[in-house]
């Protein structure tokens, strides 16, 4: 059975009581509700939560830190201190085990922290304001960064990661560790920025400001694909599983379902050029209003992973369910009286055959402050410095090198080109023509492959003379049916008949009182309905005998 649990985070609350604890929360969504553990310690903005396998990573509203929790221990494993607040993390490669930590800074810079190595890049201050929502596209190679300030910058995560500094980017920047594309079509703050679940280069991110617009993008090339006018400023996105639809919060609690296909026709009107240049409004239908008692603003939004229910986490410290086929609020899952301010859907866990990552990393490695300090950004020439030590541990046997247990086929399937003693053996076949194949090869291997082939042949007849005996069974089947939906229709034919003649013949009466004028025309009619229905009965039989 597949069980699906998501993380919640709260902010302290402005009136604080002792029945309130801040903190981030695991909570069960199925089968049943129901909360498993609590990290204490913790209040948070909105944007400010990542979870890995491993471990949460929390910045806190109040300070320049991040507390790091251990998933395995259920307990607070670090305190980790930064030269400035922390607005917005996400995370990148989490599927990888070890993954890079992307931080948003109150003064507009982004930071990467490769969580398995401690190192940290910092890049410059792109963003007149601060860094507020970050989004990283499913092949975790790029992220947005959305500010206060209005723009989106894309950024390349290979480019800023590499020990080489960057080249200029199409927007002109011959700076290192500059954004791979800027996109500002938004005229107000940022407030919520998702990627689509596709690894193709046709995958679309969608953006929403306090301007009351919903932008989707290709974010590859920077076009504005379609523009949603909305009739009040969404809080935070959430993104349907196959890309059909997104949701946006609003401030008095409802949900909005802006639906990407309500144009209709088989393709996505978002590819449509004829549409592009064009804004439109969602229906007004798709608004979703929350009960009078839940009114409250709505701060995040989470999908589940069939797509059928949708979180919402409040102001008022209630987390509800939607329900997304009946398009309306179902019931209350959780409330913690305190600000609900991200949630985050987990994983299902259930599911046979699940691949694990290749590394776990059981404790994260503290960044190291010298390159954030000094400003030290990269050069052409560097290289891998020397102190640069990656601490993980591997989950799986390595393949290489091989092991005594390893077969030769198993070796030389993956070694990286062709084994030395495989092209040795290949030429000296080649070099031998009048080698046959039956001296080549033991007799014993021969005599087998003949019992195989002859228990084959045996068993493909038996299969055959079976498929025939079910084929003359249904084909009999078949003419039975066709036999007797036949003398169905023949009786009816006969019937009609009958019952025409009778008419006749009441016909034929009433005209013999009026007169013997019109006697012989009858009876010729009566005649020739007699003929036509024994005409019916003879061809009928033939046909039922002769099919």
């Amino acid at each position: 059975m597949l069980t699906e649990s998501f993380m919640a985070s709260t902010l302290n609350p402005e009136k604080p009581s002792n029945s309130v604890i801040p903190g981030v929360h695991l909570y069960d969504f199925q089968p049943l509700p129901a909360l498993k553990s609590t990290f204490k310690k913790s209040s948070t903005n909105t944007n400010s939560l990542a979870v890995s396998p491993s471990h949460v990573f929390a910045a806190q509203e109040d300070k320049a830190v991040i507390h790091v929790y251990s998933r395995e221990r259920n307990n607070q494993e670090a305190v980790v201190p930064f030269p400035e607040k922390i607005q917005s993390v996400v995370l990148a490669a989490e599927s990888e085990g070890a993954g890079t930590l992307i931080l948003g800074t109150e003064g507009g810079r982004v930071v990467l922290w490769e969580l398995g190595t401690g190192r940290q890049v910092s890049t410059p201050q792109h963003h007149l304001q601060s860094t507020t929502c970050l989004a990283v596209d499913p092949t975790s190679n790029f992220f947005l960064s959305g500010s206060t300030d209005s723009t989106i910058h894309v950024w390349s995560i290979p480019g800023l990661l590499s020990f080489s500094a960057s080249s200029a980017n199409d927007n002109g920047h011959d700076l290192p560790f500059s954004p791979f594309r800027s996109l500002s079509n938004h005229r107000a703050a940022i407030t919520a920025i998702l990627f689509g679940h596709s690894s193709s280069n046709k995958n679309i991110a969608v953006s929403a400001s306090k301007d009351k617009t919903c932008i989707v993008w290709n974010y590859l090339n920077g076009d504005a694909l379609h523009t949603f006018l909305l009739p009040s400023s969404p809080l935070c996105l959430a993104l349907d599983p196959a890309d059909r639809a997104v949701y946006a919060g609003y401030e008095d609690g409802s949900v909005q379902l802006i639906d990407f296909y309500s144009q209709g026709g088989l393709t996505q009107p978002l590819h449509n050029p004829a549409l592009q240049s064009t804004p439109t409004q969602p229906r007004p239908s798709g608004r979703w209003s929350a009960p009078h008692h839940s009114a409250s603003p709505l701060l995040c939004l989470q999908v589940s992973y069939d797509g059928t229910s949708l979180l919402s986490g409040h102001q008022d410290g209630k987390i509800h369910n939607w329900d997304v086929a009946a398009g309306k609020y179902d019931k209350r899952v959780a409330d913690f009286a305190a600000p609900v301010t991200n949630i985050i859907m987990l994983k299902p866990i259930g599911f046979p055959d699940v691949t694990e990552p290749a590394v776990k990393l059981h404790n994260v490695v503290k960044p190291r402050y010298e390159s954030f300090v000094n400003g030290d950004h990269g050069v052409s020439d560097a290289i891998i410095p020397t102190k640069y030590t990656f601490i993980a541990q591997f989950t799986s046997t390595l393949p290489l090198p091989f092991s005594a247990e390893t077969t030769s086929f198993h070796q030389e399937l993956h070694h990286s080109s062709f084994p030395t003693a495989l092209l040795e053996e290949s030429l000296a076949e080649l070099s031998s023509p009048q080698k046959s194949f039956g001296a080549a090869t033991d007799s014993s291997e021969l005599t087998n492959l003949r019992v195989q082939n002859s228990a084959l042949a045996s068993r493909l007849e038996v299969a055959e003379e079976r498929y025939r005996s079910a084929a003359a069974v249904v084909l009999e089947q078949e003419k039975e049916d066709w036999r007797r939906q036949k003398d169905e229709e023949i009786k009816a034919a006969r019937k009609k008949r009958r019952r025409l003649r009778s008419m006749r013949d009441a016909e034929v009466a009433r005209r013999k009182e009026m007169g013997e004028a019109v006697e012989d025309e009858d009876e010729d009619i009566s005649e020739r309905g007699k003929d036509e229905d024994d005409h019916l009965s003879s061809s009928t039989d033939e046909m039922t005998e002769s099919d």
